[in-house]
Formats: C-alpha cells, structure tokens, sequence
C-alpha cells in the first residue's frame, strides 16, 4: 500500500469516526411506561381483571403480582403475527389485544406486575395435602415431574420463563391445567405443560390447583 493510499484510507477512518462520536452513543430502549399501562388496564381490562388486577372473578385469572415478561408474552400470543393464527386462541382477549401496540403490553403487562397480589385461598384442606405431595414430588409412578421444579417451592415462578401460580384462583388453575392436556391451549415452550398435564388425572389436577391457591 502506497504513502497516498494509507493516507486515504486514515483521512477515511477519522471520518467515519468523527461522525459515530458525533451521533453519540445508541440510546437504551426505553422503560415500560406504568402511567400509560395503568391507562389501558383501566379502560380496557378492568372489567373482567380487576384495575388492579386483582381479580374477583375465578374465571379470569389475578394478573397483579405476576412476572411481567410472562404477561406480555401471554398478550402477544393472543394476537395474530405475520398472518398465522394466534398462539393461544380465546376470543375475548383476541378482541382486547387487537388495538394493542407492542408498546402498550409491555406497559400493561409491566403495570399489572408492579401491583400487590391480593391472593387467593385454599378451601379443602384435605385436597390441598394430596396437592402440596404432588406440586412438592410429582408422581414418580407415571414420570410426572414435581410442579416446583418450574415454578418454585412458594409457586413464585421463574422470571421470563414460569408463571408465578401462588395465590391464583384454583378453579383458573384447574381449567388450564385441563385446557393443556387436551390440546386446546397449545402455548407452552416445547409442549412442556402439554406433556406434564397429559399424566396427571382430574383428582390430581383439581388437587394441584387448590394446593397452589393457598401457597404464599
């Protein structure tokens, strides 16, 4: 390389440098904004969640308290991507998603996280012990793996890939449970609930289900 050529290719460098150190360094996505999720739970989740998440209704699970990347994922795979259908299909939160931006979930999901859990409770203490073996030990007759394996001694979850379960209404519980051994929710990460579910009988479900109504 001739003195001319070096001196280009330099003249080039400090150039191409100048402007990146002009442009300044790239800006951290930002933050889930709480305000504007607060907003969107308030006028379109209250009814059926609670404002605070908090819901009052088994049928419609608590959202306050849980992990929020778990949240958004769950909001994003109600919605339709790149034309296929929804991940997990439910009518009614395919319709509250439809308006959704990315943002919005992850404020929404990042508001509900940030609100106390007012949780739910055991009420057959018999049940619950045959739910607090299984949950703690699984059933190694069948290969059913213990619940607390994923989801934590206390039900707490693992962020970004479990669910906390802890204090969520037993009958919510049960009716997923159920949902993922028939195949009618299909959302889980390598048909891992799918498979757990399909080994467990409707006693053992109903059982879990109410054992991790009462964890704390």
């Amino acid at each position: 390389m001739g003195r001319s050529t070096a001196g280009s290719l330099a003249v080039f460098l400090v150039s191409v440098a100048g402007s990146a150190w002009a442009q300044g360094p790239a800006k951290p996505p930002a933050g889930p904004d709480f305000a504007k999720g607060q907003l969107i739970a308030s006028q379109a989740c209250a009814a059926c969640h609670a404002a605070d998440g908090n819901s009052l209704a088994a049928a419609n699970p608590k959202l306050a308290g849980q992990i929020p990347e778990y949240l958004h994922r769950q909001l994003t795979n109600f919605k339709p991507q790149g034309g296929k259908k929804a991940e997990r299909e439910n009518a009614v939160m395919a319709g509250m998603v439809a308006a959704l931006s990315a943002d919005d979930m992850r404020n929404v999901a990042a508001y509900y996280a940030s609100q106390k859990l007012k949780p739910a409770a055991a009420k057959d203490k018999e049940l619950a012990a045959v739910g607090q073996k299984l949950f703690r030990g699984g059933n190694p007759a069948v290969g059913l793996p213990a619940c607390a394996g994923c989801h934590g001694p206390a039900g707490a979850g693992i962020p970004a890939q479990y669910p906390r379960i802890s204090g969520q209404f037993a009958e919510y519980i049960d009716a997923q449970l159920k949902a993922f051994r028939s195949g009618a929710r299909a959302n889980d990460s390598n048909g891992m609930m799918r498979g757990v579910a399909a080994k467990m009988s409707d006693r053992e479900i109903q059982a879990v289900a109410e054992y991790a109504a009462g964890l704390r």
